[in-house]
């Protein structure tokens, strides 16, 4: 089978597609014949080396997938041969094949296509956890989105809208704000031509900001803390800037406000039957079609080196897919 290999922790350049032998399940696993893979920021900041944690050497990338299951291994119930489903791991995915653990698996709706499927799970239960269960955010108050046309962005932007928050969408660009309003966004603000600090002033006044939430990181991020209100709510989702910032603690105890990490991998680790609820709650949104996931670029597996450009480049607008010509 093909699948893409990295030897050492660095350059995307130095990524190899190659022949390698098809997995075998071990016990507690299934072997899935992979249809389509989404690419996510940490897929990049794994193969770099500068993911929180490091895989083995050497090992194919990729973290979200679906397909159809091959394979059995021994203990597993509640999953057969010709199943389709989404898997969602560290590492494994940007193959033909692919093993993963039981616990990493989600059965896929009928009502969804692989490529939607492999594009769905990470960017949504991401900010469905965000906004739900950590900012807990009401209707009626006001969601500043960062990064608001990329894959967890949009979703964000999206469900605050659908949870009756005011939603400002802030990107890089006129056609991204575009795709945010689409999805819903109220309020746009382009952070290259405008000023953040003075936009949000204009459109929330004295109360401010009720919840931010930041994939991004770098330098409006501070700017974004600053805009909260009393009581405020900031979430820390990523840093697709590349630059980790560092934020006066003095802000949060001056507005009373919460820094709040989000990271999905571990919350379905620490409470998997909550996770398994926000995602029966998603598929549920999906099916009466009430969030559409926006699928903006599909690669050949072949052309992966295009396909992480858009993201290194930041310029994915929802989601990229990587496809092992397979249909369903």
């Amino acid at each position: 089978m093909r699948a893409l290999l990295c030897s050492s922790f660095g350059p995307l350049e130095d990524l190899k597609l190659a022949e390698v032998e098809v997995p075998c399940p071990g016990k507690g696993q299934l072997a899935v014949a992979v249809a389509a893979a989404g690419i996510n920021f940490p897929d990049l900041l794994v193969i770099q080396g500068k993911y929180q944690g490091r895989p083995e050497l050497p090992f194919t990338p990729g973290g979200e997938a679906a397909g159809l299951v091959t394979a059995v291994g021994e203990g597993v119930s509640g999953f057969a041969v010709n199943d389709r489903v989404i898997v969602t791991q560290l590492t494994g995915c940007f193959a033909e094949h692919c093993v993963v653990d039981v616990s990493s698996v989600i059965s896929i709706p009928a009502e969804m296509d692989f490529v939607t499927a492999a594009g769905f799970t990470i960017t949504y239960a991401t900010s469905y956890h965000a906004l739900r269960d950590r900012a807990k955010l009401q209707a009626g108050e006001t969601l500043l989105v960062l990064g608001a046309a990329g894959g967890v962005g949009l979703a964000a932007v999206e469900l605050g809208k659908l949870m009756g928050a005011r939603v400002i969408a802030a990107a890089s660009s006129a056609e991204k704000l575009a795709v945010a309003t689409q999805a819903g966004a109220d309020e746009c603000i382009n952070y290259i031509d405008e000023d953040l600090k003075v936009r949000l002033k204009e459109l929330c006044g004295r109360k401010g900001v009720d919840v931010v939430y930041d994939p991004v990181g770098g330098h409006y991020s501070e700017t974004a803390l600053r805009a909260t209100g009393w009581q405020g709510r900031y979430l820390v989702v990523g840093f697709a800037s590349g630059e980790i910032p560092k934020i006066p603690l003095n802000l949060p105890l001056l507005k009373g406000s919460q820094v709040m990490g989000v990271f999905w991998g571990s919350f379905v680790a620490h409470d998997p039957q909550g996770s398994a609820a926000n995602m029966t709650e998603l598929f549920e949104l999906f099916k009466h079609g009430k969030i559409k996931p926006l699928i903006s670029e599909i690669f050949p597996l072949a052309d992966y080196a295009a396909a992480f450009a858009v993201l290194s480049q930041r310029k994915a607008r929802g989601k990229v897919i990587l496809t092992m010509g397979r249909e369903g």
